[in-house]
């Protein structure tokens, strides 16, 4: 694994740090803080810390709301059916079940559709469309996909169906001809935030919803908890609305769960109070399982399910799923690291293409991930589709626009589509060669060796002596962490374990060292670092970056370290 490079977050405005620190009477590493994440005066200081349901924008800013508000009373009013369809992924089931939810007391016939991964392939399906019109549902509501599917919409109206789409990718030259295309990305919308997840869109409508029929307002917002576990997993940033949205979500997910997810995060993670975190690490993986391994309209079911037994159902199908999944995962991250020592040149290379033809197709875009962990290359992991096609997906490293790169290299593709550091594609066998040459020419001319190198970038320098509760507690507020606004992550050095460190883990690949201080060793965790134990051990100390974190067993608060990187005075 190659060594990261730390680096200290840009240095903010010293007198807008001072004058924070005086005005809040903060800490001034907790001002420090603040100004490097824009929050630099006390009005802002008040909206961070204390999100509130007004701060969510009116839904009629969004271009086209209002047709598709027409669109709906419309398809009521005449007793249409409607179909919602939604993609197979978090954000796609979470905007289903959300928008199944509110609407099913609407319309006196709906149906939810999401389509399988294997046979239809992303986004809006033919197959889709045409079970639409067998079953006489004319209205499609489509979430977190349609903004690209121009032709599949021009078929759904010549069968007499009319769409509205939900979605936050980026359009296409050419919008698709639906009644109504909701997605704040539009150049001609004027939404004020821009990086709503895909159910965040749906979310949208059912406020506009609400507002035009006077709802009660928690008709609708009894469903941020979806819409948090989109945002949590579709890692969009947690700024704006999104983190209004984020923080009252978490509140409905730790305070008053559904029965689905109740269930679902007893077998998952057990813990009190979860985070942001929790739900990209060990929720979220669970509802992907579904439609990656099998049928993602189990995903849906277990979030709206109402009684026990149907819970406890597809929570327990979504775990096997999950179980199965990390199994196929581990053995393509096994075949990658195989192949790299067969092959040590490749390591000279700038970016990875990886193809086998046994590979899972729903678990390629995982071992991409697995693959940079290990290697930090832009990485795509192909597999054998229909006949002679390959599908795969991409993962890019910080500073590398992996779509920018597909896109030069298109002329050995069939198609593809994502964004800056995600995507997916298909492409000929008979191209494979060629477009690995092609994607290695766009690194070579992109990718300099700091590029290469990952990064651990730390907010701050932390005594440890001054982690305790108050201080923890005031950084715990800054939360919802995610993307724009991450976890802070503090820099120590003279670190030394008091002796009862150990290895620990199934596989062992674990440390928990107990690192001294004068009032009493305060718990580290360290994932993946049981390599490094012994030159712990033996050193006299060693620095590490790292965040803190609360462990909560049996009503008892300990505070801990969790490293990410550690390093000794020889390595700097």
């Amino acid at each position: 694994m190659t060594k990261a490079i730390w680096k200290p977050k840009d240095e903010p405005d010293f007198s807008q740090v001072n004058t924070l620190k005086t005005e809040l009477n903060a800490p001034e590493i907790i001002a420090k803080m603040l100004v490097q994440r824009g929050v630099d005066s006390v009005e802002k200081v008040n909206r961070y810390f204390n999100p509130r349901i007004e701060d969510l924008h009116d839904p009629f800013l969004m271009k086209d709301m209002d047709k598709a508000i027409e669109r709906i009373q419309i398809a009521q009013d005449n007793k249409e059916g409607v179909l919602i369809f939604g993609d197979y992924d978090v954000d796609g089931t979470t905007s289903v079940a959300l928008a199944y939810s509110f609407f099913k007391d609407k319309f006196d016939r709906i149906d939810f559709y999401i389509p399988d991964r294997y046979e239809e392939g992303y986004g809006i399906s033919i197959k889709g469309i045409d079970y639409a019109k067998t079953n006489n549902l004319s209205l499609i509501i489509a979430l977190d996909c349609g903004i690209r599917s121009v032709d599949k919409i021009q078929y759904a109206k010549s069968l007499g169906i009319d769409f509205i789409i939900c979605d936050h990718h980026l359009p296409g030259n050419l919008l698709p001809a639906a009644t109504a295309v909701l997605d704040p990305k539009r150049e001609d919308c004027d939404y004020p935030f821009k990086e709503l997840a895909g159910c965040g869109i749906g979310l949208k409508l059912t406020q506009a919803y609400a507002q035009v029929n006077n709802l009660d307002e928690r008709s609708y917002l009894q469903y941020l908890d979806f819409a948090t576990l989109s945002i949590a997993s579709d890692i969009v940033p947690i700024e704006d609305e999104n983190r209004v949205i984020a923080h009252f979500g978490l509140k409905i997910i730790n305070q008053q769960p559904r029965l689905g997810l109740k269930k679902l995060i007893k077998v998952a993670v057990n813990k009190e109070q979860l985070s942001i975190g929790d739900l990209v690490f060990y929720i979220g993986p669970r509802i992907n399982a579904a439609g990656r391994m099998s049928d993602a309209k189990s995903a849906v079911r277990m979030l709206i399910a109402s009684d026990d037994e149907t819970a406890e159902r597809y929570v327990s199908e979504l775990q096997n799923q999950n179980e199965d999944r990390k199994l196929v995962d581990r053995q393509i991250t096994s075949d990658l690291k195989e192949i790299i020592e067969k092959d040590a040149s490749l390591l000279n290379r700038k970016t990875h293409v990886f193809y086998q033809e046994n590979w899972h197709k729903g678990v390629v875009g995982i071992a991409a991930s697995r693959a940079i962990e290990l290697y930090y290359r832009p990485t795509i992991i192909l597999t054998k589709g229909t006949g002679d096609i390959l599908v795969g997906s991409a993962r890019s490293v910080r500073g590398f626009d992996v779509h920018a790169a597909l896109e030069k290299c298109s002329d050995h593709l069939i198609q593809f589509g994502g964004h800056m550091y995600a995507a997916g594609m298909t492409l000929k066998l008979e191209n494979l060669e060629a477009f690995r040459d092609a994607f290695e020419s766009v690194g070579e001319e992109i990718l300099t060796e700091e590029l290469l190198t990952p990064k651990v970038y730390y907010d701050a320098e932390l005594d440890v002596i001054e982690v305790n509760h108050r201080f923890y507690n005031i950084i715990n507020k800054m939360g919802p962490f995610g993307p724009a606004n991450m976890t802070p992550v503090f820099y120590a050095k003279g670190l030394k374990d008091d002796g009862t460190g150990k290895v620990i883990g199934k596989t062992a690949e674990h440390l928990k060292l107990n690192i001294k201080r004068p009032s009493g060793a305060i718990p580290a965790l360290a994932f993946g670092m049981a390599d490094q134990f012994l030159a712990i051990k033996k050193a006299d100390s060693f620095e590490a970056c790292f965040q803190i974190n609360e462990n909560i067993f049996r009503g008892s608060r300990t505070l801990q370290l969790m490293l990410k990187d550690i390093r000794f005075t020889n390595d700097v």
